[in-house]
């Protein structure tokens, strides 16, 4: 665990533009900034002034104090709003360490946040999350973490195992009131409550780190148009040459405020040559691995029994029918048990509802899911087994060392038991100067 005893200094903005932030936290901070900041220092306002080694100006800046325990870390804070270069952000070092500072460690400042109690364990890792977000919806869901959402949420958990060992401790001491006991319905009750929360798990998942979605279909159905056209940009090469796209492309989006991977594959036939033959083993590989599959129709031509071979493939994976080349279609085929989605790459036709309908398909608007954390899940599951065990239990003993069990595992969510070696962990994925 990394030592909170010093004042730390950091980077918490990129150099390289008109401005920079340094942050800096401890005990050292006050007379610091008074030694080498000529402007006025007043908690949570920002003043300008010099910086100075000395009688030597280094830099014209601006400056904040936040005074101990109205900061971030809860520590006396300062940030130096610096000019961007690394000349002189090395001199602004230099000057720091001559101090008696030391360069922060990654994630320092939030773990002296989480170790003050300005935090806890859920928020500090949905700052992580905030800060690696790449859509919407999924800094959404962090932020909920960030206010004290799943906190509260595991936190009336712990209560209820509380109540129940307070109980069970108190029916050992008096075993006669343990016939009128509703122990066992209580524990059924927090069992409920923690695969409640599982069952949203996978969707906080996509929400956090986005789902991958396969485009497959036969050559020349429209598949690099229409990934061309969910992007609005031209990735993919698009010719009326069958066979076009021989490996996977791939490219980033976000669909309803969801990340999306998109991956278009080579089109799927009997191949003539080798190349081709491992673009298609590749692009079979990409449906097998895929979170959803679009299964492209050309609406333009008969159907063909490759599409059929791909809809059987896909009939058991969560997939959408996409009837491509609405513009000139002869036909529209209907697919009673599929979701399908008619769209044109060449009007814009059902582009936007095919994103909507592929949002809604792993993640539902309703916002259910704030298990985003691989971690978390982990301690969920593992409560989940020991409420199981405690359900089966032999007698009020095993029953309590289970209960035990179940609430030590939620603490390592909350970070109210969770080992040191683990906060580390945790804190080490953070940037410096957060």
């Amino acid at each position: 665990m990394m030592s909170s005893s010093q004042t730390i200094y950091a980077l918490a903005t990129p150099l390289g533009g008109a401005i920079a932030v340094i942050r800096i936290s401890g005990d050292k901070t006050l007379p610091v900034l008074r030694k080498i900041f000529t402007g006025k220092i007043d908690h949570s306002k920002l003043y300008h002034g010099m910086l100075v080694s000395g009688d030597e100006p280094k830099d014209d800046i601006m400056a904040v104090f936040f005074r101990s325990p109205n900061s971030y870390t809860g520590e006396d804070m300062a940030e130096l709003h610096i000019h961007g270069s690394r000349a002189i952000a090395d001199e602004v070092f230099m000057l720091l360490s001559e101090n008696g500072l030391r360069p922060a460690q990654a994630g320092e400042f939030s773990l002296r946040a989480f170790q003050n109690g300005k935090m806890n364990l859920t928020q500090a890792e949905a700052v992580m999350d905030l800060i690696s977000s790449t859509a919407k919806r999924s800094a959404a869901s962090a932020m909920l973490q960030l206010t004290g959402k799943l906190f509260t949420v595991i936190h009336e958990i712990q209560e209820k195992l509380i109540n129940i060992l307070a109980e069970i401790d108190a029916a050992i001491d008096y075993p006669d009131e343990m016939e009128d006991s509703n122990v066992l319905p209580q524990v059924f009750e927090v069992e409920r409550d923690i695969s409640d929360l599982l069952s949203h798990a996978m969707q906080g998942r996509y929400l956090r780190e986005g789902f991958t979605v396969a485009i497959a279909g036969k050559p020349n159905v429209g598949k690099s148009s229409l990934l061309n056209a969910l992007i609005s940009e031209d990735r993919a090469i698009v010719t009326d040459i069958a066979g076009t796209t021989r490996d996977i492309i791939e490219a980033d989006a976000a669909f309803s405020g969801v990340p999306v991977h998109l991956c278009d594959t080579a089109g799927l036939h009997e191949a003539s040559d080798q190349a081709e033959k491992i673009g298609i083993e590749r692009a079979r590989r990409a449906v097998e691995c895929a979170d959803i599959v679009y299964v492209v129709i050309d609406l333009s031509m008969p159907f063909v029994p490759e599409s059929e071979e791909l809809l059987s493939q896909t009939r058991d994976k969560k997939r959408i029918i996409v009837l491509c080349k609405s513009d000139i279609a002869k036909s529209v085929p209907e697919f009673p048990h599929d979701t399908v989605c008619v769209v044109s790459t060449v009007t814009g036709e059902g582009i936007q509802t095919l994103k909507e309908k592929t949002a809604e398909m792993v993640c539902p608007s309703d916002e259910s899911g704030i298990i985003t954390n691989m971690r978390h899940i982990s301690c969920l599951r593992a409560a989940q087994k020991s409420l199981h065990d405690a359900c089966s239990a032999v007698d009020t003993d095993c029953m309590a060392q289970d209960l035990h069990m179940a609430l030590s595992a939620l603490g390592n969510i909350t970070g109210d038991s969770v080992d040191e070696d683990v906060i580390t962990r945790i804190f080490e994925r953070f940037c410096v100067g957060k």
